[in-house]
């Protein structure tokens, strides 16, 4: 069949689609295909015109309705629509604070020496930090998630890779670590402060996230400097604590948009619980604190929950929502959430430690735990329409 690929460009302005498609309609055209996209008040236009007979009346028309608008018409007369898309559908996100021309570049390049095609790219924040979204046809995820972490490092540049289409769509579960990564502090490092402990505790945590310490013995170790403390001390921590920015905007959106929150840490459920009972977060799995005569004993009650424990928390919570495990997203910056992130879906190391970098999916190196909205593929328009929206999204358990 014979087609005319129509490019309007210029200035924007209002009913320039509604005229172009009402010069299509006079001419009895049949629309193939329409895209649009405004940068910084700069239109383009494109549509794929299947005509009803003679093309020379449609290009004429649509002549006019360029000069009418002041705009540039390119007109390019073929055969047949678009070719088909092909499989490996995959989402890109790249996100920088700026985002580099030389970044976005490189990733570019490295799509294209994989063989695969950029279909579509679209902006999904601008501030505190860029990010675009491009969709993928023709690419292996594995393969090019290996590629593009080597060049995120370089290029000082956060990329997520992940399938496209509908499996980027729908509900998922969200399972977050807390210390370093919920808030912005070490739990066990604030109780500390109260004993007088807190730099010996500090340096054996500090050495637990970066791998060169059991987790289990180092939690018992720095517990032990906590013997003595009154639980009053929880309350005081409770409100010392510190929620990492875009907390609170993490939380709420993804419950709007009917995910489900959990938080799963190597830190004590005495502080954990009632934060997340705060936020709004379905499942809160931690460590429990012996106490005897409303003094901590230096112990922790039952078994620890170290780096097995959160992947097999992941597994549970999944289960219990009925989502495969490819519908989870897990995050989380020291070693203790390896086993977690492997585990999921998605894993995202957020502000880690270089162990954990190395291994996850994807990275973030910005202080903003939100932009974990835009690694999902949810963007800042989103987020505010859902802020607007408001309670009417959430899931019916809230």
């Amino acid at each position: 069949m014979n087609t005319l690929l129509v490019t309007l460009t210029g200035h924007d302005r209002p009913a320039v689609s509604a005229r172009l498609l009402c010069a299509a309609a006079d001419a009895g055209a049949v629309v193939l295909d329409l895209e649009q996209a405004v940068v910084r008040g700069r239109l383009l236009l494109t549509a794929l015109l299947q005509p009803a007979g003679d093309s020379d009346a449609l290009t004429a028309a649509i002549g006019l309705v360029a000069q009418e608008f002041g705009l540039t018409a390119t007109i390019e007369p073929g055969l047949g629509d678009n070719p088909a898309r092909r499989t490996g559908r995959v989402s890109v996100t790249v996100l920088g604070a700026p985002l580099q021309a030389s970044g976005l570049a490189a990733v570019t390049a490295a799509i294209g020496d994989q063989g695969a095609n950029i279909d579509r790219i679209r902006r999904l924040s601008r501030d505190p930090v860029t990010t675009l979204e491009l969709d993928l046809s023709g690419a292996d995820v594995p393969s090019l998630r290996r590629t593009l972490a080597l060049l995120a490092a370089e290029h000082g540049v956060d990329i997520a890779v992940s399938p496209g289409g509908l499996a980027r769509r729908g509900r998922r579960l969200l399972v977050m670590d807390v210390d370093s990564t919920l808030i912005q502090d070490e739990v066990i490092e604030l109780l500390a402060a109260h004993a007088g402990r807190e730099p010996e505790v500090a340096a054996v945590t500090e050495r637990a996230m970066r791998g060169e310490l059991d987790f289990v013995q180092s939690l018992h170790e720095r517990v032990r400097c906590l013997a003595g403390l009154d639980v009053s001390v929880f309350e005081d921590v409770r409100r010392a604590v510190r929620l990492t920015p875009g907390a609170r905007t993490l939380v709420r959106t993804v419950r709007r948009l009917g995910f489900s929150v959990a938080v799963v840490s190597g830190g004590f459920l005495e502080i954990v619980q009632p934060l997340a009972t705060e936020l709004g977060i379905d499942r809160a799995h931690a460590n429990t604190l012996e106490v005897v005569d409303g003094k901590l004993t230096g112990r922790v009650a039952g078994a620890v929950v170290d780096r097995a424990e959160k992947a097999r928390a992941l597994h549970r919570f999944a289960e219990a929502e009925g989502l495969p495990l490819s519908r989870t997203v897990a995050v989380g910056d020291g070693a203790n959430d390896l086993d977690m992130l492997a585990s999921a879906g998605l894993g995202i190391a957020f502000n880690a430690k270089p162990v954990v970098r190395e291994q996850a999916d994807t990275n973030l190196t910005v202080p903003y735990l939100d932009t974990v909205l835009f690694m999902l593929g949810i963007s800042r328009d989103d987020v505010e329409e859902a802020d607007r929206v408001g309670p009417s999204l959430e899931s019916p358990h809230v």
